[in-house]
């Protein structure tokens, strides 16, 4: 994890990456400071960017700006909290898996096998479909189909710590298997696990932008892929409205890219 702390060495694109991130957090955080106007409010109709509106104003008159500084307050909570329990996830397994070996290890490698096997995003489109629209529903169903990438890498790993001496001669001595593996074999894998942390956030961010646009995101609170879900059935690409579609698009792609470029750096670091 020491990679990560001396800011000063990183290479550009982990900086950029930073920035990016960092820049998203504060305007999630202040969401209530930065935006000009409520974003429920409304007014006129179909505004086009202008000193008052920005950005413009959506069907029913909310300024769009607005709706986009808020929209990262959902789309980042959901995206971190959802990473966090698809790592937790991982993590529980892979040390389950990785340490005990045997029946255990088989019984928990089908059990990823089987989960592999089955399309990601059709399943958690279909487990969102049966429980009722709300950011901890999206990240239940999120957790549920996506964990097994991080626990089969974090699986190999554990079992060749496991394998290690020091690791036997705790066991020779009965220290028990809890605090091996999570006071020996846990801090090991921290890197791995900040890495595949950071890539699950963004992640986690496509699909609910995904999941939004179709309908089965957060209901009643703005997002990043609730206005682009609007933008799209109110026709603002007939209507030639580049400044209520695009933006939502740029926002998305920029957050998504700087938790990538910072991910990337810890994969080549590894």
């Amino acid at each position: 994890m020491t990679q990560f702390l001396n800011i000063k060495k990183m290479p550009y694109s982990f900086k950029a990456g930073l920035m990016i991130v960092l820049t998203a957090a504060i305007i999630a955080i202040f969401a209530p400071f930065i935006a000009p106007y409520d974003p429920y409010e409304m007014g006129n109709i179909y505004e086009k960017p202008c000193l008052d509106h920005l950005l413009g104003t959506n069907d029913v008159g909310q300024d769009i700006l607005s709706e986009l500084v808020y929209g990262a307050r959902v789309s980042l909570f959901v995206g971190f909290f959802a990473a966090i329990t698809i790592t937790g996830i991982g993590v529980v397994f892979a040390l389950l898996s990785g340490y005990y070996g045997g029946i255990i290890d088989r019984l928990i490698t089908v059990l990823t096998n089987i989960a592999m096997s089955v399309p990601g995003l059709p399943l958690t489109v279909l487990l969102v479909a049966f429980m009722k629209p709300g950011k901890w529903n999206l990240i239940i169903a999120m957790s549920i189909t996506s964990w097994t990438g991080t626990a089969r890498i974090l699986r190999a790993k554990t079992k060749e710590i496991a394998e290690q001496p020091f690791i036997k001669i705790e066991k020779a001595l009965g220290v028990s298997d809890f605090v091996i593996m999570f006071k020996h074999i846990l801090p090991n894998l921290k890197d791995i696990i900040l890495i595949r942390g950071v890539l699950s956030v963004s992640a986690a961010m496509v699909t609910e932008s995904g999941l939004s646009f179709l309908g089965l995101g957060t209901y009643g609170e703005k997002s990043w892929g609730a206005i682009l879900r609007y933008a799209f059935f109110r026709h603002s690409i007939l209507r030639g409205q580049i400044w209520w579609y695009l933006p939502p698009i740029i926002c998305i792609s920029v957050t998504v890219l700087g938790f990538m470029l910072i991910g990337y750096y810890g994969t080549k670091n590894e």
